[in-house]
């Protein structure tokens, strides 16, 4: 069981504690299966979404690999920021621009970029969009459980 200091709850390892908006879901398993659809729906429905540009889910998370759901309103902007992973970054709804210090990579829907660990990038939505993170390490380079 791990606990929850936030919500003072303890969930079994690789579940999250779930929300009264978004129900506990497991993050490590050997086949985890998702309805993207739905839960870009979802993401739309909560708080978050609705108060902010953006909202996000982890999708899965695994010690050296993780997968996180994110959708973007209209003109938000996620700030520069670098993965001590590789990534990519796969657009399944509307526009988005990925700004790299060299130059910017037009993302439109059903486009995927990969990127290099530590290289320092922003994602910017052209339109209602959303998008597919994924984040490898190393094995020696995986980010901590607080991480």
């Amino acid at each position: 069981m791990t606990n929850d200091p936030l919500h003072g709850r303890t969930h079994p390892v690789g579940e999250t504690t779930g929300t009264p908006e978004r129900p506990a879901q497991h993050l490590i398993g050997s086949v985890l299966s998702f309805d993207l659809n739905a839960e870009i729906e979802q993401l739309h429905q909560e708080a978050a979404w609705r108060q902010g540009d953006h909202n996000a889910m982890t999708l899965t998370k695994e010690p050296v690999f993780r997968i996180v759901l994110v959708a973007m309103k209209d003109g938000a902007r996620l700030p520069a920021h670098q993965a001590s992973g590789n990534i990519s970054i796969q657009a399944l709804a509307g526009h988005l621009i990925v700004h790299l210090p060299d130059r910017t990579v037009d993302l439109p829907r059903g486009h995927l970029v990969a990127l290099e660990a530590n290289l320092r990038h922003d994602v910017e939505a052209r339109g209602e969009s959303a998008f597919l993170l994924t984040v490898s390490w190393q094995e020696a380079a995986a980010p901590s459980e607080s991480g």
